[in-house]
């Protein structure tokens, strides 16, 4: 692992130098300043993990530096050098946000004890950070961050349609990420550099969604006091999402259905024809063929936007993405509000992996951010989850260790390969002889490791 760069603040150069000779003769890169300011020059030229500042210094003492050093770099840790007689000042420091303190004359046991300690913990945070980064570059693609086999089949599915022009229709229940797949379908063609255009069907009455796609002639309507143009127009030469296209109207589907067919239409209230190359993926979570023998939807427009469907499985459905997902958003949320919080107890993971997430990976999001404000320390922890919406989950999970979780996952896993150990293994995360081991351990109806996947 790379040592961290130490930098050592003293106004008093006996102190400043031997501290800089000790540590680097035990392998740390170290940096020296006399004063509080000169410190902060070299914290803005380089990335440092620890700063071991005198407490009492002329014009900025140790604590302002602390300070202002977190402000320039929020993972730096501070150890701060105090007399003997502004002990309770150090501690007050370390309320602050000082990691610890040694004492004058300090004693280079303690200080060596100390400096490895916090190194070796710094060390080690970076390199889970960078394998956390490194498994999310692995399964993503396009901001869909994924391992489940089913979702695999969608991206590929993606990679396939978006060098074609046809329309997709996305299904699937609210949460599950419709959108991302409109836009990874959108960034994978030839139209990427064109706009992506969103609509939401569900989010407008008749009169206001057909002049937000169509756009408007001057007068055509009280209110219309300037010409305006719709999303259609927008979006030439690039892609239209059409979210929840199962609430539109009867009197805008034909209106839809004539843009498809014709690769034209008109503004409400205007005659002339505009011309228009605009690729169309739409989306629901509604039942079209149910509400085309209803008649709410029109069977020809079903056909014309669904060329290619695809649809998307509920999070509880694939609950391997569950710790993957979870992970990524912690992350995301942690660096957004500056918490230093980095990973779940064992209990929190289990009882994600217990909940059935109704509202998919929305409400999983939702989830990991209130529980990166709330958390109090680096760890999510079961009080952090939500309480009201996962009493169910914790309630089954109180008769569950950790083993039972386990097992279900694993053999669920191998299930949905259909008993392919080296993907289960893939989407596991773990070695192809691991995952038969525990299988062994789980069931006995386990074949020989030895035949062929």
């Amino acid at each position: 692992m790379k040592k961290v760069k130490v930098l050592v603040v003293d106004d008093e150069a006996i102190v400043r130098e031997s501290l800089r000779d000790w540590l680097i003769d035990v392998g740390y890169q170290v940096f020296t300043a006399e004063t509080g300011p000169k410190a902060l020059e070299i914290i803005e030229r380089e990335r440092l993990g620890i700063v071991i500042t005198d407490l009492v210094m002329p014009g900025m003492d140790g604590i302002e530096l602390m300070k202002k050093a977190k402000e320039l770099q929020t993972n730096i840790e501070v150890i701060i050098i105090t007399a003997y007689g502004s002990i309770p000042t150090a501690i007050a420091a370390m309320k602050e946000g000082a990691y610890d303190y040694i004492e004058k004359p300090f004693c280079p046991e303690r200080a060596e004890l100390l400096v490895k300690k916090l190194a070796g913990h710094q060390e080690l945070v970076e390199e889970n950070l960078s394998l956390r980064k490194r498994l999310e570059d692995h399964y993503r693609f396009e901001n869909i961050i994924t391992k489940s086999s089913r979702m695999q089949r969608v991206i590929e599915l993606i990679k396939v349609v978006a060098k074609s022009n046809a329309t997709v229709l996305v299904t699937g229940e609210s949460g599950t990420g419709k959108e991302l797949v409109a836009r990874a379908i959108h960034s994978q063609s030839y139209r990427q550099s064109k706009p992506f255009v969103a609509v939401s069907c569900a989010a407008l009455p008749e009169s206001l969604l057909e002049s937000a796609l169509f756009g408007h002639e001057k007068g055509s309507f009280t209110g219309a006091y300037t010409q305006k143009k719709g999303k259609f127009e927008f979006a030439n030469g690039g892609t239209l999402f059409l979210d929840e296209v199962g609430e539109m109207s009867a009197n805008t589907q034909v209106h839809l259905l004539r843009v498809l067919e014709e690769k034209e239409f008109s503004r409400v209230g205007g005659n002339e024809p505009i011309k228009v190359d605009v690729r169309v993926v739409s989306a629901t979570n509604k039942d079209l063929r149910k509400a085309i023998e209803n008649g709410e939807f029109r069977e020809d427009l079903y056909y014309r936007l669904n060329v290619v469907p695809i649809e998307l499985p509920p999070l509880k459905e694939r609950k391997e993405d569950i710790p993957l997902l979870a992970q990524y958003f912690l992350n995301k949320f942690a660096l957004e509000n500056q918490k230093e919080v980095s990973e779940f107890s064992p209990e929190a993971t289990q009882l994600l992996l217990s909940y059935d997430w109704p509202g998919n990976v929305r409400e999983l999001e939702n989830a990991i951010e209130r529980a990166a404000i709330l958390a109090k320390d680096s760890l999510i922890t079961i009080a952090d989850l939500p309480q009201e919406n996962m009493s169910l989950a914790r309630s089954t999970m109180q008769g569950k260790n950790l083993r039972e979780v386990e097992k279900e996952h694993i053999l669920d896993v191998l299930g949905e390969t259909g008993g392919n150990y080296s993907e289960a293994a893939r989407l596991l995360g773990i070695t192809r002889m691991t995952l038969y081991k525990k299988a062994r351990e789980y069931s006995s109806n386990v074949k020989n490791i030895d035949s062929s996947d």
